[in-house]
């Protein structure tokens, strides 16, 4: 197929770069998620589990899950199994959970566990959106389901 450019062999050795932060840009969405969730008092927002039990095996932080909880919506991206699918392939979300792969049961249960919490932190995060002026609407909706409290 000469005259054509051509892909590499798909049998051919590929190596990713030494490092993840190589392949995310200085000025990637995910680089401002992650500074905005490690900069948060997760203790204080109410989130389950911000301080690590002394007994027992140990668990997914937090923040690894809000970050990735706050990528999804970011990316319209609201279910549990299609994150968990991201996270095993998508180089964005590889680089902000540290290459963790929570399964959809984890990230499901974090939600219905932290429902408060994440929108606390929903609501700090348009603030910090509109302070730095990425949004620019008067009106900002995010897509949910209501629980049922009965």
């Amino acid at each position: 197929m000469t005259g054509f450019i051509e892909g590499v062999q798909r049998s051919q050795r590929l190596l990713f770069p030494d490092r993840l932060d190589d392949c995310i840009g200085e000025d990637d969405l995910v680089r401002v998620v992650d500074l905005f969730v490690d900069e948060l008092d997760l203790f204080g927002l109410g989130f389950n589990r911000a301080m690590a039990a002394r007994t027992g095996r140990p668990g997914y932080h937090p923040a690894t899950l809000l970050k990735l909880f706050i990528y999804g919506y970011l990316n319209r991206i609201p279910s549990s199994r299609r994150l968990e699918r991201e996270a095993g392939r998508n180089v964005e979300v590889m680089w902000l959970t540290g290459r963790l792969v929570p399964d959809h049961k984890t990230i499901a249960e974090f939600r219905r566990t932290n429902g408060d919490a994440v929108r606390k932190t929903c609501a700090q995060f348009v603030e910090l959106c509109r302070r730095i002026g990425v949004l620019k609407g008067d009106c900002v909706a995010i897509d949910g389901k209501p629980s049922s409290r009965r």
